[in-house]
């Protein structure tokens, strides 16, 4: 049988992460994940500074990718955001607020840099206690698993989760390359992601060009007639002049939980969850690679500092962790009121302010997507 000290299971940015630092303190620490990386992941994809830091990226060597070819990195300079049909708001930062990336090649990157011992292809189907160990599909030993499988994550599912039973976020989207007719017939600007929120606020639809890639989907809080919603989407940005092509290619769809919308158990018994499995995507703007980093991050901080004594005691600081991180887990003032406001104002209200150049800025922009004034995680 074989035997390590953490076992992660699942290979995104919330296990590499993890895996990473735990490698660095010279524990042994095994990936299992259902996939063969590299593989594709749909996601928006991009990387603020913060997450740069936290995992000391070189984005030269980044960007050099050591292989055939380099790695997309795409610095964001600006943002377009508006209402879909309504007015829109150009702005403009003059320097890299953020980094397209793709996350085919992202989460292979980290993957490998982590150091960690790989089992790739391998789906977790069984998870025992024994004693004071995990055994894992009866055949691999750990003091202590984390899991970081995303939103359906057999580990958090082991454990008492129910994702077709949550409210959770469902989106639809699509990354692929563009032929030179395609990029002639696109009008997005490279560094200026396009973001377009729908009438009634509940989701938002994007429109990303990372070199000669074309990222477009939107998310939605609440699954009813989501496609209808992806078709007008797409349809808008046809109108709009934005895209003058039909998109080639299925898009696929996915869902993840916002913080604070989730009852999931984060700590038990040798047990972390960590990212879009702990369900930690923030909840103005859904994104959730930042959340995943930091997590496993805190996770691995937290398994270092109970030295090999893995019970739900001294685990427990993970919770507090991430609730000081990502704050507490009650709906904000905004949601509740928000609630019992008939939805045309809602949606008058909103095309108002998304049309204002400071909200867009300061609120969309500064705090809700980019967190501009959270800083790094300290080492």
């Amino acid at each position: 049988m074989d035997a390590c000290d953490v076992l992660i299971v699942g290979g995104g940015p919330a296990g590499s992460s993890c895996a990473w630092k735990l490698r660095n303190a010279g524990l042994d620490v095994a990936i299992l994940d259902k996939q063969v990386f590299p593989r594709d992941k749909v996601c928006g994809g991009w990387i603020t500074p913060a997450v740069v830091d936290e995992l000391e990226i070189d984005l030269r060597d980044y960007a050099a990718g050591h292989g055939p070819a380099p790695l997309v990195l795409q610095p964001i300079t600006g943002f377009r955001t508006g209402c879909i049909s309504g007015p829109v708001v150009d702005t403009r930062y003059g320097t890299p607020v953020s980094y397209g990336i793709r996350r085919r090649e992202f989460d292979d990157y980290l993957l490998r840099r982590s150091g960690a011992r790989l089992i790739p292809g391998v789906a977790l189907t069984s998870l025992e206690r024994s004693g004071t160990e995990w055994i894992a599909n009866e055949s691999i030993r750990a003091q202590i698993v984390v899991g970081a499988g995303g939103h359906f994550c057999p580990v958090a599912r082991l454990t008492g989760a129910k994702p077709k039973t949550e409210q959770a976020v469902v989106a639809q989207e699509v990354e692929f390359e563009m032929d030179e007719a395609e990029q002639a017939a696109c009008s997005v600007a490279c560094d200026t992601p396009e973001l377009y929120f729908c009438a009634d606020l509940k989701g938002y639809g994007w429109c990303f060009r990372k070199h000669n890639y074309l990222n477009v989907g939107l998310g939605r809080m609440d699954q009813h007639r989501l496609s209808s919603h992806v078709a007008d989407f797409l349809n808008f940005l046809k109108s709009a002049g934005r895209l003058s092509f039909d998109i080639p290619r299925a898009l696929q769809g996915h869902a993840y939980l916002l913080y604070g919308a989730s009852a999931r158990k984060v700590v038990s018994d040798g047990l972390l969850l960590a990212g879009d499995s702990a369900g930690l995507a923030y909840s103005q703007s859904g994104e959730g690679i930042r959340p995943a980093i930091e997590s496993g991050l805190l996770a691995a901080k937290t398994i270092l500092a109970a030295k090999g004594k893995y019970d739900r005691d001294n685990l427990e600081s993970y919770r507090a962790s991430i609730a000081g991180r990502f704050g507490g887990t009650g709906t904000d003032r905004a949601t509740r009121l928000g609630s019992h406001l008939p939805a045309r104002l809602i949606s008058s209200l909103g095309q108002r302010l998304l049309g204002s150049n400071w909200f867009a800025r300061e609120v969309i922009l500064n705090r809700w997507f980019l967190h501009s004034g959270e800083p790094a995680l300290e080492a």
